[in-house]
Order: structure tokens, then C-alpha cells, then sequence
């Protein structure tokens, strides 16, 4: 059953490497469980509501994109879109509620589910020339390697080189590094499911040595009070003109079409599914985000994303849909352990490992990239710089869709670039340069 829905055989996969890689996308990615209601809650938000919000809007986009896309791709909400509705929308504005921005986001959603039903998205990715999407795939790589090292402190901020070693002798970055060691050495011996099993060892090493605690396993999920937790659905639009939100709208519009497209794209490059420099049933799997995000607006959490930790599944051999089906499972059953999964994703040294070595395999990339042609190199090159140092995928997409078209007008190549990238390279323009970011 499994193998003929899901195309396991096709892909060169089996029933056991997909749930494999179904739990360890879901071990590197599960944080959001808990830092996203703490983002939110900042905003007035409350906890319990993001929680089973955000349980909820990823689950729902993750077996979307199993069922109707069959791709190996976990929808959740972002993290640089939770910290824009929390600081940027409500933070900056005394007079706009967090149930009038969650209306916003709802606005955007329909606006993205209109989208995803027509061609539109689907011709962007085509559209996106294939030097920038080895750009986007290493600039991702770069990224959560970045996220890895910094969250356990192996990196750490410094007021004038930015960033710098941390201490080498704490806690944290001493299981990381051991969580590091072992997890190579079971991929240098070919294990299967060696990332799946260094985060397991990791794990057992901090609970025998004091730093993986538990304060309860089991708790009773609250269900949303109301389906729309900005009220009448039908005054929503009215307030987007009310409080004059349209640059809220555009710039969720913007980031989130960005972020999900050049993170499928470097997702799906990565699990060699990109056939003719397109992906499989893109409609289908670009459908996935839109709903989510709709669906979580309406019940309490931001936008949602294609999660950039798919890649670590994909790295242990997820290839189809039944990652996903494996990623929605667990995030239900999470639902009925918030206390156990908020203290194994409050360590972040046992997942860290796993980010380094996915970012390391996503590398890859810049051997397909055009090195000795300087307006197909740079605008990778920029991408790739970009989005680690900006802690931003839409930004280095952006920075990429900018520089592209200038070099091409400039080198007399102008008629080589699709219409799409003069259009978004305006938009990004625009967007960088008048709206927040």
C-alpha cells in the first residue's frame, strides 16, 4: 500500500528509511513547538493558543505536501515571520491588536491560495535560472549550518567582529561537539539513519550527565476556543484598509512566496527530484504552504514555511511523501507531550549536529555553479553571502533576483532573462528599499 502511493520503489527508497527520515526531519525541526509560542507570546499572543496552533497549521501543510505532492518537505510556521508579526507588527504598532495582524495574515493567505492555484508560482520556479537555485540550495546550507553552531554556542556574538568562538569548555558545547563527532563517524561507516541516531546517543549522553531534564511527559492538549481568532472573517478586509496594512500584507505576501519556493526548491535539488529544472507536482506542493498559513492565521500562529530542516530527512534518505506523513504523525503525538518535547527541543546541543552536517551536504551545490562566468557567479555569490548573514532566506533570494538582471543588461544578455526576474527583482527592489524588513 505504502510502496505503490507513495512511489517508494521509483524513488529508490523503503518503508523504513522514510519513517526514519520522517523522525529525524521532525527531531530537528520540532523547536518550533516551543519557540514559536514564546515569539508569539511576546505580542500578547497567548501560549497554549500558539501551541495547538502551530501543532495544528503544520500538520495540516505537512500531509498536504505528503498526500498531494508526495515530497519529503515539512510545512510549519517560520521563524523570521513569527519574529516580524511579533516586533515589527504588533511591536512597532500601539494601535494594531494581534487579532487585527492575525487578520492580515489570514488576507495574505487567501491572497496565497489564489496564487498557488494558478500557474504563478509554479512558472516562477521555472523561471529561477539554475545558477541561482545552486545559489539558494548552498546559501541554505550555509544558513542552518550558521543556526546550528550558533544555538549551541560554538559561535557567539562579539560587539566587533560580530561573531566569534564561544567557550569551548561549557556544557552545551561540549555534547554538541561530541553529538558532532559520533554522528560523522556513523555516516563515515555508512549507518543508516545516522543522524536519526547521533541525536539518539546525544540525547542519552545529556541525560546521564545532568543536562536533559524532565518536568512531566504527558499533558492534555487545549483545543483553539474559535475558529477565527480575529473574529467576524467578513471584517478583516476592512481592516487591512482601516489600519492601512497593506504593506504588511505584501511584505508577508513577498517573503513567505520566497522563502517556501527557494526552500522547496532547495530541498527538493538536494533529494534529486528537480526533473528538467522543475519539481514534481509544484502546484500541489506550493498549495501546501498557502493552506497552512490560512489555516493558521485563522486559529493563532504566523505564517507558515517550508521548513529548511527537511533537508536533514532528506540527508538520511527521505525521498517521498511518507517522510512527511511520518513528520505530521509525530507532531500530533507531540500535541499530548508538550513537557517532554519542550525539554528535548530546549536543548538544543542534541539537534545542532545534525543542522552542521546538513549544511555541509547541501554545499554540493557550488561545484554545478558557473564560477567563471561573472554574472552567472555572482548573483549566487551573493545569495549564498546573504543569508546566513542576514539570518534570512528572502533576503538572499532577493539580494540574487537584483544583481541577476543588472549583470545580464549590463554584458548585452538582457533577452536571456525571463520576464518573472525583471518583475520580482522590481519588487524585491521595492520591497528592501520602502518596506520592513
Amino acid at each position: 500500500m505504502f510502496s505503490s502511493f507513495f512511489k517508494l520503489k521509483e524513488r529508490g527508497t523503503n518503508v523504513r528509511t522514510e519513517v526514519i527520515s520522517g523522525i529525524t526531519t521532525f527531531l530537528t525541526m520540532v523547536y518550533i513547538v516551543v519557540v514559536n509560542p514564546i515569539v508569539l507570546h511576546s505580542a500578547g499572543v497567548p501560549f497554549n493558543t500558539v501551541f495547538i496552533a502551530t501543532i495544528i497549521a503544520t500538520v495540516v501543510g505537512t500531509l498536504w505536501m505528503a498526500l498531494f505532492a508526495n515530497l519529503p518537505i515539512a510545512i510549519a510556521p517560520g521563524m523570521g515571520l513569527n519574529a516580524y508579526f511579533a516586533f515589527s507588527v504588533v511591536g512597532n504598532h500601539t494601535n494594531i491588536s494581534y487579532q487585527t495582524a492575525f487578520g492580515a495574515v489570514f488576507v495574505a493567505g487567501i491572497i496565497f491560495v489564489i496564487l498557488s492555484l494558478t500557474p504563478f508560482r509554479e512558472k516562477l520556479i521555472e523561471a529561477i535560472p539554475a545558477n541561482l537555485k545552486y545559489g539558494i540550495t548552498a546559501g541554505i546550507g550555509l544558513f542552518i549550518a550558521f543556526i546550528g553552531m550558533r544555538m549551541t554556542g560554538i559561535i557567539t556574538a562579539h560587539k566587533e567582529n560580530l561573531v566569534s568562538l564561544g567557550n569551548l569548555h561549557s556544557h552545551s558545547v561540549m555534547l554538541a561537539l561530541a553529538g558532532l563527532a559520533i554522528t560523522l563517524i556513523l555516516m563515515a561507516l555508512n549507518v543508516n539513519g545516522a543522524l536519526f541516531f547521533g541525536m539518539i546517543i546525544t540525547g542519552i549522553i545529556a541525560y546521564f550527565t545532568g543536562q536533559l531534564k524532565f518536568k512531566g511527559i504527558v499533558s492534555v492538549p487545549e483545543m483553539p476556543k474559535s475558529i477565527f481568532i480575529f473574529g467576524d472573517p467578513m471584517t478583516i478586509f476592512a481592516d487591512v484598509f482601516h489600519y492601512g496594512l497593506f504593506a504588511v500584507v505584501f511584505s508577508f505576501l513577498l517573503v513567505t512566496i520566497f522563502d517556501t519556493t527557494g526552500t522547496m526548491v532547495g530541498v527538493a535539488e538536494q533529494a534529486g527530484l528537480m526533473k528538467n529544472n522543475k519539481m514534481p507536482k509544484a502546484r500541489e506542493a506550493l498549495l501546501a504552504d498557502s493552506v497552512a498559513t490560512t489555516v493558521g492565521a485563522a486559529i493563532g500562529t504566523s505564517p507558515t514555511s517550508a521548513y529548511i530542516e527537511s533537508s536533514s530527512g532528506v540527508a538520511a534518505g527521505g525521498r517521498t511523501g511518507l517522510t512527511s506523513v511520518t513528520v505530521a504523525v509525530l507532531f500530533i503525538i507531540s500535541a499530548f507531550f508538550s513537557p517532554l518535547v519542550g525539554a528535548i527541543s530546549g536543548l538544543s546541543a542534541i539537534t545542532a549536529p545534525t543542522l552542521i552536517i546538513v549544511g555541509s551536504l547541501m554545499l554540493g551545490a557550488l561545484g554545478k555553479i558557473k564560477w567563471d562566468e561573472l554574472d552567472e557567479a555572482f548573483p549566487a555569490f551573493i545569495i549564498i553571502l546573504t543569508m546566513p548573514l542576514t539570518s534570512s532566506i528572502a533576503t538572499g533570494i532577493a539580494f540574487g533576483f537584483i544583481s541577476y538582471p543588472l549583470l545580464k543588461i549590463a554584458r548585452g544578455k538582457w533577452r536571456e532573462v525571463p520576464f518573472l526576474v525583471y518583475l520580482f527583482s522590481v519588487l524585491f527592489f521595492y520591497q528592501l528599499a520602502f518596506l520592513p524588513h
